[in-house]
């Protein structure tokens, strides 16, 4: 048997979507008030999901204690009250959009998983504004 386990996280965060290579008005053009120079934030909320055959032993399919270290210690403790353009490695040459970012969270996660494991990350910028990523399949 198969089954989803979901868990909900929480961080804050500044970016600024611009590409260094467009000029001022390409940037503002394409990006409009998310190209401030001065950056701005978010209130992100993160739910991860993992999706798996049901331990016989445990009847977990990965005990939520162990996904929630893993994304307190790869996410939180890395993106939360941060510059994502300036304090997170992943974003010195990647555009801090929410659908990379999104990519990113999946990857620091599926790393951490059993790889018989199917992981899904969704990340709400704001309560309308959600993307969600589950690997290139």
């Amino acid at each position: 048997m198969k089954a989803t386990v979901s868990r909900k996280a929480h961080f804050n965060a500044a970016h600024r979507l611009f590409r260094p290579d467009w000029t001022d008005q390409q940037n503002k053009d394409v990006f409009g008030k998310c190209n401030n120079p001065n950056y701005h934030g978010h209130n992100y909320d993160l739910i991860v999901s993992v999706t798996g055959h049901i331990n016989k032993e445990t009847g977990f399919v990965i005990d939520l204690k162990v996904l929630r270290d893993i994304i307190k210690t790869e996410i939180e403790d890395q993106f939360d009250h941060k510059n994502l353009n300036l304090d997170v490695v992943e974003f010195k040459s990647l555009n801090p959009t929410a659908e990379n970012i999104s990519v990113v969270i999946y990857n620091k996660i599926k790393r951490r998983l059993d790889p018989d494991l199917d992981l899904q990350v969704t990340l709400y910028e704001t309560p309308r504004n959600f993307v969600t990523y589950s690997g290139d399949k």
